[in-house]
């Protein structure tokens, strides 16, 4: 019965989706288009996951007063080139199909505006597995200062998803954090961006190198959801 069944929450870019290239590549030609440096792999690699501008100030160090011009200039790079770059990781597809076909709530929560978010799953065909895609502002401005975090992401998801408990599954510091801020527990994928430790750091409840791994942990947390359900039931709460 999908009562019993522990809603699923997924980040996208490192997670659901492998951009190939289509963010590094789209930011590293809109700061070169500008004349700005560009940072090595490694730095350009940290920028996937944060708020775009964020990571452009504090990674990329580019001047507050550049920043808007080099996200317009990404964003028409990434729309034109990227999002064909990307490609769904091996075995998601089929992992979504079972979650899917049980009846599983699953939702999307990304920093990733959220028109970009449905414009990459509706590419790939996979935004009809998910009841919910909740993305950042549209508005990726360095002024946009009340622009939701992964925190609030994640939470608008839950209520899209009539719930109020799940599982975060993603491949960086913000998804556990995020998921932490509403009471969840956060699975961690080793395919993603995150540096080594980084995960283990920030406080993740396990982390999982295949699709396949992923399905198992995310039934093995179906016994604690219905639990869960079960001592809420009992005291009475919603």
């Amino acid at each position: 019965m999908t009562e019993t069944m522990v809603p699923v929450i997924f980040d996208l870019d490192g997670t659901l989706v492998d951009p190939a290239g289509g963010i590094t590549g789209g930011i590293s030609s809109a700061l070169a288009s500008l004349g700005l440096p560009v940072p090595d792999q490694p730095q350009l690699d940290a920028m996937v996951g944060p708020k775009l501008s964020d990571a452009l100030e504090t990674i990329a160090l580019v001047p507050k007063d550049l920043i808007n011009e080099v996200i317009l200039r990404y964003r028409a790079k990434y729309r034109s080139t990227g999002i064909a770059q990307s490609k769904v990781y091996p075995g998601v597809r089929e992992l979504l199909e079972v979650l899917s076909a049980s009846g599983r709530k699953v939702a999307v929560a990304t920093q990733k505006p959220q028109t970009m978010a449905h414009l990459v799953l509706e590419h790939h065909g996979i935004d009809k597995y998910f009841l919910a895609i909740r993305g950042s502002s549209d508005d990726e401005s360095a002024s946009a200062n009340s622009a939701p975090g992964k925190a609030e992401i994640v939470r608008a998801a839950l209520a899209e998803l009539e719930s109020s408990a799940a599982v975060m599954v993603g491949d960086r510091y913000q998804d556990v954090a995020g998921a932490s801020a509403n009471g969840l527990d956060c699975i961690g994928v080793r395919w993603g961006f995150a540096p080594e430790g980084e995960l283990e750091e920030a406080g993740v409840s396990a982390v999982v190198s295949t699709a396949e791994e992923l399905r198992m942990k995310i039934e093995e947390l179906d016994a604690v959801y219905r639990a869960t359900l079960s001592e809420v039931s009992t005291n009475g709460a919603i």
